[in-house]
């Protein structure tokens, strides 16, 4: 069966090396810089935990990584969000619904705020680090309400639908490795069976 091309039109990211738009993505692949850097201070005491022995417990090997810059920003009023409710956000929902509001910009759609508009979100998303890091036994007493929805992969996918008042399906995928991908051949599926509108909003 013959399928209509599909086109990116829109883009909005965030990578390591202080890249936050497709513009400075593109200087980084051109100058050929090498993102990765070393443990930022304000993550962990990379000393303390560091060994050079891999085998040793409760050590890392490891001295350097790819990290973002700033993902402590986030303006949730921006999105309708109470900063009594943002706290409890995995930033990486915080950053899926930044980068979506980039991306639906960056493609120039005017989005329906008071009828909705018929976009489908499909969301690739693997760990949920960030919850158990709110439920260590340390951290119990930081549980909230907004703990369960802060961190639940579901949520990942809804919020974004929910903000933007986007109406089509509203799906998070988990296939480990294979989930950004998966993501983006659903939402090409989708688009080829004519179901809706003909944008929908891969993460």
């Amino acid at each position: 069966m013959h399928k209509d091309r599909i086109a990116i039109i829109g883009i909005g990211c965030r990578f390591p090396g202080g890249v936050n738009d497709a513009e400075s993505f593109w200087k980084l692949l051109v100058e050929r810089r090498d993102a990765v850097s070393d443990v930022p201070v304000d993550r962990w005491n990379v000393e303390r935990y560091y060994d050079r022995e891999p085998a040793i417990p409760g050590k890392t090997f490891v001295k350097r990584g790819g990290f973002l810059d700033q993902i402590d920003k986030f303006d949730p009023q921006f999105f309708g969000i109470s900063p009594r409710e943002a706290p409890y956000i995995d930033p990486q929902h915080r950053l899926l619904l930044e980068t979506s509001w980039e991306a639906i910009e960056n493609a120039g759609i005017v989005l329906d705020f008071e009828k909705g508009s018929n976009i489908a979100v499909f969301v690739g998303i693997s760990h949920n680090d960030y919850q158990g890091i709110q439920s260590t036994a340390f951290d119990h007493f930081g549980i909230t309400p907004h703990t369960a929805t802060g961190s639940a992969h579901s949520i990942a996918a809804n919020r974004i639908s929910y903000c933007l008042n986007l109406r089509g399906p509203s799906v998070a995928m988990d296939t480990a490795c294979s989930s950004a991908l998966t993501a983006i051949h659903t939402a090409c599926e989708h688009i080829w069976a004519g179901r809706g509108d003909t944008h929908s909003l891969a993460a």
